[in-house]
């Protein structure tokens, strides 16, 4: 059989043998391009709050940029520890939101008011290695010392990433990621499965590559696109490797009755 009159026939199936294996091949290399994009996100973005894993203000730095606030002002802010004097906690604060975090943090000069004398009366019963490794494992972090300290103690601004680097990275993903969800497209409609469904991840995949990669420069100017700009990415992903999963099923099962 020809490849012309294989392709007329309704399945990828009745493609040569040799084509097959080369397809099936080329469908692995993409599925395995898609799960190196995805640990790609997390290696670029994490960490840019300065907290493990991507998370939500990781994006909005990458894109807008955000002020990130320090870990142990957000705690203290919450009421965290709930029986910390109020006035050792506008003392931590204000330490916090000052230039002299490093210097003043064991100064001797503040004795007993230093911010170290604080957190070892009142945090790092719970807040140290061996508490965490203890009874307060769920403590998360440890104060003990001041390189523990250091890890929580300071708000930064979180740069988006330059405008020439989006440029570049928006030319490599259009022209990159558009051919290849055109070439999946074009397999998916000769596979035996349904022209809807077909219809459907094609559509899902196009409008959700172009509102990821628009979002791109719009969170530029909003920060609140950043949860937009997620979703797009997780439905063209989704929409991709599903189309990937039926084109090599199409490929090696058996045909059953004729074109649909």
């Amino acid at each position: 059989m020809s490849v012309a009159a294989a392709l007329v026939s309704g399945s990828l199936r009745a493609l040569p043998w040799g084509a097959r294996v080369g397809i099936s091949a080329l469908l692995l290399v993409l599925a395995g391009g898609l799960a190196a994009s995805g640990a790609h996100l997390q290696n670029q973005h994490q960490n840019r709050d300065e907290r493990p894993g991507v998370s939500l203000l990781d994006i909005e730095g990458a894109y807008h940029g955000v002020e990130a606030t320090a870990p142990l002002v957000v705690q203290l802010r919450a009421g965290h520890p709930e029986e910390l004097p109020a006035p050792e906690r506008e003392l931590l604060l204000s330490w916090l939101s000052s230039k002299r975090i490093s210097e003043d943090y064991d100064s001797l000069e503040l004795g007993a008011d230093a911010p170290a004398e604080v957190l070892a009366r009142r945090c790092v019963e719970c807040h140290s290695r061996t508490g965490l490794e203890g009874a307060h494992g769920d403590a998360r972090i440890a104060l003990g010392t001041w390189p523990e300290v250091s890890k929580v103690a300071f708000s930064r601004r979180v740069e988006p990433l330059p405008t020439a680097v989006l440029a570049a990275s928006t030319h490599a993903h259009a022209l990159g990621l558009g051919s290849l969800s055109l070439v999946l497209a074009l397999f998916l409609f000769l596979t035996r499965f349904p022209a809807r469904l077909s219809a459907a991840l094609c559509g899902l995949a196009g409008v959700a590559l172009l509102v990821d990669l628009g979002s791109w420069w719009l969170a530029r100017s909003s920060a609140g696109l950043a949860p937009l700009l997620v979703a797009a990415g997780a439905c063209y992903a989704t929409a991709s490797a599903l189309s990937i999963v039926l084109v090599f099923l199409d490929l090696w099962l058996p045909r059953r009755g004729g074109p649909r």
